[in-house]
């Protein structure tokens, strides 16, 4: 899930500026969740490469091609950018050294992880695979994909009734004492994108089986 409460970059940004990327290259794979203004759900994931060079910075997105150019503005506090359309990104803090957040004018955010380990953006699955229908309990609710079998990791993704998601594994639900549900690891049929969702989302393929 989002954080809360995000904090403008100001000096402390200068050593916020590694990113985590000490003693490595100038461009890095990661991946990126773009949230749109006021969500706490992002609506897109990606694997990404982050660029940095002279304190310009460049992220391409693997899973639809959209590149971000960010240049420093000349005198202005560090963290304070402009993109290829000159509209104003300010860096934020919040992600520590896990990664960095970017908020564009419109106050929707860019979240940019280190952790490459979930394969979002990755190609489609093989055939032959347990395919299961997601559902949720009103009509256009979000299914949040987690990054781990529980309510309280990060929320990765989110998924929509309907969409259709390759079933990897499945283990018992450990929210709760006596639960008789399960957290099941999926990945997305049309994006790739891998997570885990818990099974009363799930509607399960004609053998019934986890």
């Amino acid at each position: 899930m989002k954080l809360q409460t995000l904090l403008l970059s100001a000096a402390t940004s200068v050593a916020t500026l590694g990113f985590g990327l000490a003693a490595q290259a100038d461009t890095t794979s990661a991946h990126c969740d773009l949230y749109a203004p006021g969500s706490d759900n992002a609506y897109l994931s990606s694997n990404c490469t982050f660029s940095q060079r002279q304190g310009y910075i460049s992220v391409q997105l693997q899973s639809n091609g959209v590149r971000y150019e960010f240049s420093p503005i000349p005198n202005s506090q560090p963290g304070n950018f402009t993109d290829q359309y000159g509209h104003a990104v300010y860096r934020q803090s919040g992600l520590g050294d896990a990664g960095t957040i970017f908020q564009f004018v419109d106050g929707s955010h860019l979240w940019i992880y280190w952790d490459t380990s979930s394969a979002y953006g990755s190609g489609p699955v093989n055939q032959g695979t347990r395919i299961g229908t997601l559902t949720a309990h009103s009509n256009g609710s979000q299914i949040n994909v987690r990054s781990q079998p529980t309510a309280q990791s990060r929320a990765v993704a989110y998924g929509l009734a309907g969409d259709q998601v390759n079933i990897l594994e499945c283990v018992l639900d450990t929210d709760t004492t006596g639960s008789t549900l399960n957290w099941c690891k999926v990945q997305f049929l049309g994006s790739g994108a891998t997570g885990w969702v818990r099974s009363d989302f799930i509607v399960f393929p004609g053998d019934g089986a986890l």
